[in-house]
């Protein structure tokens, strides 16, 4: 276990400097700058702001300032926001970005692994076929499509729950959550049906069945453990799309969420509030990676070798 993990942070690393290096570069190389949008300033009080926000040095120079600060977790000040640093607005949209990833994982585990329990357990069958092909639709569906949509049945037409908000009126999260998890509720369900066929063949669980057990015990005490293997494999990488794919969804609902920060820092050139919201999410993304490969080596002893 110890050197799944080690081979994972040696990993990390360099995926992690290639992101900053990427993302440094590329906002760096879009036009305009972070102070084009503001009202009409004298030459001389744009070079004290260039100045202040150390934009008048060499490239190299501010990449590997910029460098330096972040190995000690400084993502440096806003250029939207004067007086306030990255890290701090990070820590404001965060946990608001976090619950509403949250919950829909939850909800996309829920109705994912009961439609694909379901599907292993009659295959070829009205319980097979409906919630598989709900599935595929579910997965071609973005949620750029699927959030407007939803509010305008359930929202406008119906009426049925609020339109926008996080936690102002009840009711008010339940479209967010279901267009943020609806996807990735599809993926859980195709996973969780193959991992099911392939363990409810084995030699085990016929050993089980011949011995008696009820079929209640077979599925969720011997099936369960090996047939939700992917799923665990996939929670990893679908808790980091949930984390960056709420940008889109906070936006549609109006979530005063991280994303709310980013979207205002890619229309204002905000330079260190995009590096910095892209490095945290990169670093999210490789922990929640190593996480899952952990829990799914603790089920699976084959997947420590």
């Amino acid at each position: 276990m110890f050197n799944l993990i080690l081979r994972r942070v040696v990993i990390a690393i360099p995926v992690l400097l290639t992101v900053i290096t990427l993302t440094f570069l590329m906002v760096h190389s879009a036009p305009g700058g972070p102070f084009d949008e503001e009202k009409a300033v004298s030459a001389e009080v744009l070079a004290k702001l260039n100045e202040r926000y150390n934009l008048d040095q060499p490239l190299s120079t501010q990449y590997f300032d910029y460098l330096s600060g972040v190995l000690v977790g400084d993502f440096g000040p806003s250029f939207r926001y004067p007086g306030r640093s990255v890290t701090e607005l990070i820590s404001i949209g965060l946990p608001t970005t976090f619950e509403l990833a949250l919950y829909s994982i939850l909800f996309a585990l829920c109705v994912g692994v009961l439609a694909g329990v379901l599907g292993a357990l009659r295959p070829n069958t009205a319980l097979d076929y409906i919630p598989m092909s709900t599935a595929m639709i579910g997965i071609c569906i973005p949620s750029i499509i699927l959030g407007p949509t939803l509010i305008l049945v359930f929202g406008i037409w119906l009426e049925w729950v609020p339109v926008s908000g996080w936690g102002y009126m009840p009711g008010d999260k339940i479209l967010p959550i279901i267009t943020l998890g609806t996807a990735y509720a599809a993926y859980c369900a195709r996973l969780t049906r193959g991992g099911m066929l392939e363990i409810l063949n084995q030699d085990f669980i016929r050993t089980a069945r011949a011995k008696g057990l009820s079929e209640t015990r077979v599925v969720v005490v011997h099936a369960l453990r090996g047939g939700l293997t992917p799923v665990i494999a996939f929670l990893g990488p679908a808790m980091a799309g949930l984390l960056a794919g709420s940008f889109v969804v906070e936006t549609i609902f109006g979530i005063p969420g991280l994303g709310r920060f980013y979207v205002e820092a890619a229309f204002n050139r905000d330079y260190t509030m995009i590096l910095g919201s892209s490095i945290f999410f990169s670093f999210l993304i490789v922990s929640f990676n190593l996480i899952s490969d952990l829990v799914a080596a603790a089920l699976n002893p084959k997947l420590r070798d």
